[in-house]
C-alpha cells in the first residue's frame, strides 16, 4: 500500500497520474496547505522542506519526498515509464521539469495569476520565461514524440500538470502546434484523467 500526502497542485497531481498508470494501491491524506499542515511537527519528519507531495510504500517501509525522486522511485518499483535504454533522456527531461518548468511556471502563476498588479517587472520577467519554456518544449517536441524519446515516460507525466494549467498562463497553447499535439495526446490517456481529478473530482484538464 502507497500512502500519498499530498494536496491538488502540479506536483501533487503528477503522483496522483502517476499512481493510476502503474494501477498502483495507494491512499490519499489531504494536506491543506491554505491551514498551513504542511508545518506540523509530524508532516516535516517526512518531509524536511514542508512541502508536498510525500510518499509511504508501507509494504517496503519506506518514505519518500519529492516529486521527481517519488516518480523515479515508483517507476523503479513497478518497471514502467522509465525505459533503461532511455533513461539518460528521462532523467533530463525531469530534471529539466524540477528545476526549470514547475519553479518557473510557478513564479508566473504567482505573479500573473495570484497576485496581479503587484509588480510589473515580476509579471513582465516570469510571463515571457513562461512563453521561452512553451515554444522550448515545442522544439523539443517538434522532432520527438514524446519528451524524452517516442515513449510516454515519467518525464511527461511530471511536465504534464504544469501545461495543464495554460489557461492561467494566458500564453495560448494553440500557438504551440507540437506541445498541444502532446498536452491533447496525454489529456486523452484514461488513467491520466483519473489522476487528475482524484484530489478534486470537479478537475478536468482544460482544453487547448
Amino acid at each position: 500500500m502507497i500512502e500519498l500526502f499530498s494536496a491538488p497542485t502540479p506536483n501533487g497531481t503528477k503522483i496522483t497520474i502517476m499512481l493510476e498508470e502503474i494501477s498502483a494501491e495507494y491512499k490519499i491524506s489531504l494536506i491543506d496547505l491554505k491551514n498551513n499542515e504542511q508545518f506540523n511537527s509530524e508532516f516535516i519528519k517526512i518531509s524536511p522542506f514542508s512541502k508536498i507531495p510525500v510518499i509511504i510504500d508501507h509494504k517496503n517501509n519506506k518514505s519518500i519526498f519529492e516529486s521527481g525522486a517519488i516518480l523515479i522511485y515508483l517507476a523503479e518499483l513497478f518497471g514502467k515509464y522509465y525505459d533503461n535504454k532511455e533513461r539518460l533522456n528521462i532523467n533530463q527531461w525531469l530534471m529539466a521539469q524540477m528545476g526549470y518548468v514547475g519553479p518557473m511556471l510557478g513564479q508566473h502563476h504567482q505573479f500573473h495569476y495570484y497576485n496581479p498588479g503587484k509588480s510589473k517587472f515580476g509579471e513582465d520577467r516570469y510571463f515571457e520565461i513562461a512563453k521561452k519554456i512553451y515554444q522550448q518544449l515545442d522544439d523539443r517536441l517538434s522532432v520527438s514524440e514524446y519528451l524524452a524519446s517516442k515513449d510516454y515516460s515519467i518525464a511527461d507525466i511530471a511536465t504534464f500538470p504544469w501545461i495543464a494549467r495554460h489557461n492561467w498562463h494566458d500564453i495560448g497553447l494553440n500557438n504551440y502546434k507540437n506541445l498541444k499535439r502532446w498536452y491533447v495526446n496525454i489529456s486523452q490517456r484514461k488513467n491520466v484523467l483519473k489522476g487528475y481529478k482524484v484530489m478534486n473530482e470537479n478537475n478536468i484538464p482544460p482544453k487547448p
